[in-house]
């Protein structure tokens, strides 16, 4: 099905003159700062169990891996916290894909407080990107691994204080949290709860050569989501999102505009990003139909009525 063309309402764009750009901190400064930013021990991580593939019974959903062209680029380690995890990458500091189990049934609601967010101990400060990047700009603390989705069981307060970390944290424009790719997340997350069923998704930016560099980091031009879960039928089920920002990044020295977010097959993700989520096309429709046809699959999402899982 061919993609609808987006209205674009131009009335409520932040400025990127807003956006005052700055030389990238040196080390030298990273570590002066980094005595007084908030810092989680290494230790305090001792106890995570991280992503569990094993998570949909009999439905193995395997950590993500990633093609030999950007293998070398994968901080090694992965990074275990409360229900979630994250592969991050070294040459941008930031997030390569997160992954996190939802519990519908044993959901707990935290409410938000004053957060703050802080840098993974298990990590040198200098490889992360933190606050000098969101300094008084209209550049949002993106959370990757939303925060209400790993907040489940006995420790859903662990859960909700670990997703406040850098490693999780990605530069999005105010605009970018707009209204479908928030009523995506929210759908997700509030089918999970009203079946009182389970789901795994993940989630990241698509990075590339020619991204805009704004104090000494690349700004991704989309975002990405994958979701495994089990259908109606009890059969292994996936799809796939991508919310696409290049046409507004291209005006960047404008304003930015109201995003677009698309469902996608899994194979396109997996080309556009270099990262294999095992056999998940397998259960992917749109991947299935692009087999068959040879022909990319892409819809629109214009509001709740056009979110399927």
């Amino acid at each position: 099905m061919p993609a609808r063309k987006a209205t674009i309402d131009l009335s409520h764009r932040p400025r990127l003159a807003d956006l005052r750009p700055l030389v990238a901190p040196g080390p030298s400064l990273l570590e002066a700062r980094a005595a007084t930013a908030r810092v989680t021990a290494a230790k305090d991580f001792k106890d995570r169990r991280g992503y569990a593939e094993d998570f949909l019974s009999s439905f193995a959903v395997p950590w993500p891996t990633v093609d030999d062209s950007i293998a070398d680029d994968v901080q090694p380690g992965r990074l275990d916290y409360t229900h979630f995890s994250i592969t991050l990458s070294r040459s941008r500091r930031l997030a390569l894909y997160v992954g996190v189990n939802i519990d519908g049934e044993h959901h707990v609601d935290i409410v938000r407080s004053n957060d703050t967010w802080a840098y993974d101990g298990r990590l040198p400060i200098a490889a992360q990107i933190g606050e000098d990047l969101y300094a008084g700009n209209g550049l949002d603390r993106g959370h990757l691994v939303r925060r209400q989705d790993p907040n489940w069981g006995d420790e859903a307060n662990t859960a909700n204080f670990d997703t406040f970390h850098f490693t999780n944290c990605s530069p999005q424009m105010s605009g970018f949290n707009q209204k479908t790719w928030l009523e995506l997340e929210d759908y997700i997350l509030d089918n999970t709860q009203r079946w009182k069923t389970r789901a795994t998704v993940f989630t990241g930016p698509v990075f590339a050569d020619d991204d805009r560099v704004y104090r000494g980091v690349k700004i991704p031009k989309a975002f990405w989501k994958v979701v495994a879960y089990l259908g109606d039928d009890g059969k292994p089920s996936a799809s796939a999102y991508m919310i696409d920002q290049s046409r507004e990044l291209g005006q960047l020295d404008l304003v930015f505009g109201p995003l677009r977010t698309y469902r996608r097959s899994v194979i396109q993700i997996e080309q556009l990003t270099g990262i294999r989520f095992a056999n998940l096309a397998d259960y992917d429709g749109f991947s299935n139909e692009e087999r068959a046809t040879g022909t990319r699959i892409e819809t629109l999402i214009r509001g709740p009525q056009d979110i399927r899982l």
